[in-house]
């Protein structure tokens, strides 16, 4: 009765109670200062604009093109209610607007120009998640694996249709039984010398290809990695050459009814992504051409021999999967670009919302409580390490493309291992901090932080498990480990470590373990130093103890029982990377303001980091007590030197309203606006 009796009067009092938080110009509420914090330094001002500028690059434009074109069409806008089958066709229909009628044609920059592809995919996953994730499957998946995997022939014929969208396609590689152990797929694909043909062959249940986008209701075609299997005439009769790919036309072309022999069901609704058509493909004896073999690491002739430049099987698969790590590198550079919508929603609320504050006076800004800030400001410089650590890592990825060198190919395959499970692991709690951090109005669904949140969840999964590909990290610097000693030489992103088993193992200094000034606090090759040697101790303990238990569980079991400690130490190892390459990014800032800008996130990210494992450095004595003490207390400064500047910070993301889409996050009437949202 109370709520049929809510008169307008009642609601009009309520508005103006809403708005009284924030007025039309968004500006910020007093501050809540502490003496020690206030007195320290002035108020750092930061060039947002070129700021901005420095971060996005020579592809700014071709971002700004995409929110544009999207912000001026309603139609293509995801509503906040949908049904899976309209958001299906919704993402479909976006698909074709961005190629057909924006006249962008991502499939170009794929090969060519990884870097720009890339910027294309951020900004559109930035329009609806699902959207990106479907443009990722038409273009680096299928659209990757055929001029990856195959050669010119494959090119001529495929790459007009994938690029214009005629041939739309998937990548079914996942099995029900096998995700992760791709050496371990069962689908089969057996040569038919007679007809000049290979039968696909679904042998059993755990062999159907599961959780593959675009395969429950547009894809016309399949990348299908099965077991090449090749008749022979000794007592086998067959001969296993170990996991290629093939592919496998699933739907006719005029018609879209399913082809003879392939049977495909809905995977249905999923915890997030929607928008994505993921379905599951078996195959019933499916015949076709020899030619549809993608032949470039190995080929078999018209009599059924078997030709490959590279010897074994082992070397096939690796250089197989070295060609699609662009996967890899897109979902660690779109995760990114969540975590900046993420936070630049909760940052936004936490400037405008105010609670409490000094007796008699007015209410001040959530974000000067230091909680806040603890749980906010981290973040903020974190975004900003992961965006440099992912724009060196796809400039790695685009050098890899144009060169083709074999060390290069295994940095980069590490190096995306690492940061695709480093920063999306990182992304998805982050993701909850948010919502926390913006406390009921963070609940509501309109503010965005459950769809992302549920859409994003899975980039921890696909394009390899996170666990697993920390293992690839760990299994590599091990390896390079070994070749240290040998006298090997290392790979770029591992060379610290030629230094690191010298003289970052020494005993620590005993006067510099105690030096606590800010200068040296905040000096790179201090904080750079202290992460080194945190991977280096982890590096050399968790070699000794391997050598000792494989002596009596044998090599897998002496792996599982280190395992934690090797997850550790990628992860030590990817946060050395990510510190590198954001003080690089710092020093090459040509604008003095966002120099300085950039500085303090660093350092902030730098210090919080050392401070989250002090115990590692205690336990050595890398830190005194009294250093430590001074590590935590300066961290804690700039933090509140960051929430000064939080709104430059996150304003230099270029995130329009229409991309972040939140209405506690508008930059103007911000209350209002969601008052009208919830239909006052």
């Amino acid at each position: 009765m109370a709520v049929e009796a809510f008169s307008e009067i009642a609601a009009a009092r309520r508005i103006q109670r809403l708005s009284s938080h924030i007025s039309p110009a968004l500006t910020e509420p007093p501050q809540l200062q502490t003496e020690a914090c206030s007195s320290r330094s002035k108020k750092l001002v930061v060039n947002g604009q070129a700021l901005s500028l420095y971060m996005k690059g020579k592809h700014r434009d071709i971002q700004e093109k995409v929110h544009e074109f999207y912000n001026s069409r309603p139609d293509l806008q995801t509503p906040l209610e949908i049904s899976k089958e309209d958001h299906r066709e919704l993402c479909m229909r976006q698909l074709y607007a961005l190629v057909r009628e924006a006249g962008i044609r991502p499939f170009r920059y794929v090969a060519d120009d990884p870097a720009k592809y890339f910027a294309i995919m951020e900004a559109v996953g930035s329009v609806d998640m699902s959207f990106g994730i479907k443009m990722g499957v038409q273009y680096s998946l299928w659209g990757g694996s055929v001029i990856n995997l195959g050669t010119k022939k494959h090119r001529d014929k495929y790459f007009d249709g994938i690029d214009n969208l005629d041939y739309l396609g998937c990548f079914a590689m996942t099995e029900l039984h096998h995700g992760s152990n791709v050496q371990g797929l069962q689908t089969t694909a057996t040569f038919d010398p007679i007809t000049d043909e290979f039968v696909i062959n679904t042998p059993h249940d755990g062999a159907i290809k599961w959780w593959i986008g675009n395969a429950a209701v547009h894809g016309k075609f399949a990348t299908v990695f099965a077991r090449l299997i090749l008749p022979t005439h000794d007592t086998k009769g067959v001969s296993d050459m170990g996991v290629h790919a093939f592919i496998v036309p699933i739907r006719d072309m005029k018609t879209h009814q399913t082809l003879p022999g392939v049977e495909i069901q809905d995977c249905g609704q999923k915890v997030g992504l929607n928008g994505v058509d993921n379905g599951a493909l078996r195959f019933r004896s499916v015949r076709i051409p020899r030619d549809n073999l993608l032949n470039r690491f190995g080929d078999v002739s018209r009599d059924g021999k078997y030709t490959s430049s590279l010897p074994t099987i082992n070397k096939r698969f690796g250089a197989t999967l070295g060609e699609l790590v662009g996967g890899r590198v897109a979902l660690a550079y779109s995760s990114v670009g969540v975590l900046k919508v993420s936070a630049t929603i909760a940052i936004r609320y936490s400037l405008l919302r105010q609670q409490f504050g000094p007796p008699k006076q007015p209410e001040v800004s959530i974000l000067d409580y230091q909680s806040q800030q603890h749980k906010l400001m981290p973040m903020l410089a974190s975004t900003y390490a992961y965006h440099f650590a992912t724009v060196y890592l796809v400039e790695k990825y685009s050098e890899m493309k144009k060169t083709n060198d074999e060390q290069l190919v295994a940095d980069v395959h590490a190096l995306s291992a690492g940061l695709k499970s480093y920063i999306t692991s990182y992304t998805a709690k982050s993701l909850s901090v948010c919502r926390e951090a913006c406390g009921g109005h963070g609940y509501a669904a309109v503010n965005r932080f459950g769809s992302l949140r549920n859409d994003h969840d899975i980039f921890q999964t696909f394009e390899g498990d996170n666990t697993v590909l920390l293992q690839q990290v760990a299994a590599d610097l091990l390896k390079r480990y070994q070749e240290k000693f040998r006298g090997g030489t290392l790979t770029v992103t591992w060379s610290y470590l030629r230094e690191s088993m010298s003289s970052y193992l020494a005993q620590p200094n005993p006067v510099t373990a105690r030096w606590e000034g800010e200068d040296h606090l905040r000096d790179p090759k201090f904080q750079l130093d202290a992460f080194r040697y945190r991977t280096s101790r982890l590096l050399q303990s968790v070699a000794m103890r391997l050598k000792k238990h494989s002596k009596t569980l044998g090599t897998f079991g002496a792996w599982n029982r280190c395992l934690n400690h090797l997850l550790t130490l990628a992860e030590s190892h990817i946060e050395s990377v990510i510190l590198a390459k954001f003080i690089e990014a710092v020093r090459n800032c040509p604008d003095p303001s966002a120099r300085a800008g950039l500085k303090l996130v660093c350092d902030l990210y730098a210090l919080d980091r050392i401070w989250n494992d002090i115990g590692t450095y205690r336990n050595v004595d890398y830190v005194a007590p009294n250093k430590a003490k001074a590590i935590h207390k300066l961290a804690e400064y700039l933090s509140f030197q960051v929430r000064n500047v939080a709104k430059e910070l996150v304003d230099a993301f270029e995130l329009p309203d229409h991309v972040t889409r939140a209405p506690i996050a508008m930059q103007a009437d911000a209350y209002a606006q969601y008052t009208q949202v919830v239909g006052f």
